[in-house]
């Protein structure tokens, strides 16, 4: 198995080198021919992004190990890694978010945000933005993350026996916020100028001393897509749906949050909710964290920007490990998604795989990137045989880890850093086997 990932990475480029060989923007995955081919037709295509580092590494086993040899599908590839993103002046991360706009699926690894020390360790033309950001800006809808469960994995919230997803609504608030340091004692406005002529005049605090001031906005068409998508999300899981804001403080601001998901929730899918013996209810943040505390989950949690940054990490550990953490954006229309690992890179581990050294990298959430993509694909295209197999791989994953085979870090969730021994775990590429065997097993039932 190991001879069997060092030839494939031999055939990958090496990032951070010069000699980074220049992959198309698109292309077709090549698929291997067979004599009798069994595998399960994917009727449509679906938008494979490639990424960076040691995610990049795993995506390529995860492919030719775990997904090619029981799925025939068009994946139409972009190369999101980050020597191709400079080539094109970032042009390939715009094509692939408007190749998953009119195909609906998209399947993305993991990417790097390049920092300072990232452009010149690239020696790239300027820093560009995140990709996920661009595509986020393209595509409209918001960020849900749910967590993985594996039985044998301690969580913190040992209550939480069931999926908490969070929905983040990242967009405006305080990351897009106008903040000021008053130097000198004086007065802060808002001031809104209207198309029409008309001005508005705020008064914002009086200041006898320094301090700090703070503007943030955010838009209605943005809201209510984040309504869509959060109504579309508890809808396809069959959970219900919890809106947390602060509107007993921020009054209109919050407020607006409140009254534009009410009024989608009347007019376009209380009668869904119904049928699905499900419900929508909006909770003051307080109140809503504490609810969450004392529940066993299985349920969807809009959050505002701030909020779901937070909430999202906290849910995250709370489960166990970001390793088991799926991420997938969801079109307000429902129709489009895109789905990934919640986790980045992993580049720690990138070092020593570039040493040569082995690694213990947990694959799991960029293996449920593909599975989530697969499924979704197979809802719009009525294919049950191909939602069949993406559950099946994921049933594979959680089965490996509870028969006690598994990767450092979910080693250390339950034996801690003082108990941990190296029998207790298994590297990536012997994990990686460990799955693609336990699926081999699993689909033949």
């Amino acid at each position: 198995m190991a001879r069997l990932l060092a030839r494939f990475c031999k055939t990958l480029p090496v990032q951070g080198s010069s000699t980074q060989s220049i992959l198309p923007a698109v292309s077709m995955v090549p698929t291997r021919a067979r004599s009798t081919d069994t595998r399960i037709q994917a009727v449509k295509p679906v938008v494979e992004m490639d990424g960076d580092e040691m995610t990049r590494i795993i995506w390529q086993f995860i492919k030719d190990k775990l997904i090619f040899p029981y799925v025939k599908v068009e994946a139409l590839y972009y190369d999101l890694g980050l020597p191709y993103r400079d080539q094109t002046n970032d042009q390939v991360t715009i094509d692939a978010a408007h190749a998953m706009l009119k195909h609906n699926v998209g399947i993305k690894c993991a990417t790097i945000t390049p920092d300072e020390q990232r452009v010149e360790e690239f020696k790239l033309k300027k820093m560009w933005l995140s990709p996920n950001g661009t595509i986020r800006n393209i595509l409209g809808g918001t960020v849900f993350r749910e967590p993985i469960i594996c039985k044998n994995i301690p969580r913190i919230v040992p209550g939480w026996t069931k999926p908490i997803v969070i929905g983040r609504h990242a967009h405006g608030d305080q990351y897009k916020a106008q903040d000021y340091v008053v130097r000198k004692p004086g007065t802060v406005k808002l001031v809104y100028s209207g198309e029409d002529g008309t001005t508005e005049e705020i008064l914002l605090y009086k200041y006898t001393a320094p301090g700090v001031a703070l503007a943030m906005y955010n838009t209605d068409e943005s809201i209510s897509a984040f309504a869509h998508s959060s109504f579309q999300v508890a809808l396809s899981k069959g959970w219900p749906l919890y809106l947390s804001t602060k509107n007993t403080i921020l009054k209109r601001y919050d407020g607006r949050f409140k009254d534009i998901f009410q009024e989608i929730y009347e007019k376009d899918y209380k009668k869904q909710f119904e049928d699905a013996k499900i419900w929508y209810e909006h909770r003051l943040i307080d109140d809503m964290v504490a609810q969450a505390l004392k529940s066993s989950g299985e349920f969807v949690w809009a959050c505002k920007n701030y909020d779901g940054d937070v909430q999202s990490d906290i849910v995250a550990q709370g489960y166990g490990s970001l390793g088991l953490m799926t991420s997938v954006l969801v079109c307000p229309d429902g129709k489009t998604l895109e789905s990934e690992a919640a986790h980045g890179t992993v580049t720690r581990h990138y070092r020593e795989h570039q040493k040569g050294r082995p690694t213990s990298t947990n694959p799991i959430a960029s293996i449920f990137a593909w599975t989530r993509g697969l499924e979704h694909r197979a809802k719009l295209d009525n294919t049950p045989d191909l939602a069949r197999f993406a559950l099946a791989l994921e049933k594979a994953c959680v089965d490996t880890v509870e028969s006690g085979k598994m990767t450092k870090d979910l080693a250390l969730c339950i034996h801690g850093s003082r108990n941990l021994k190296d029998s207790m775990y298994l590297n990536t590429q012997d994990f990686l086997e460990a799955i693609s065997e336990q699926l081999e097993r699993t689909w033949k039932k």
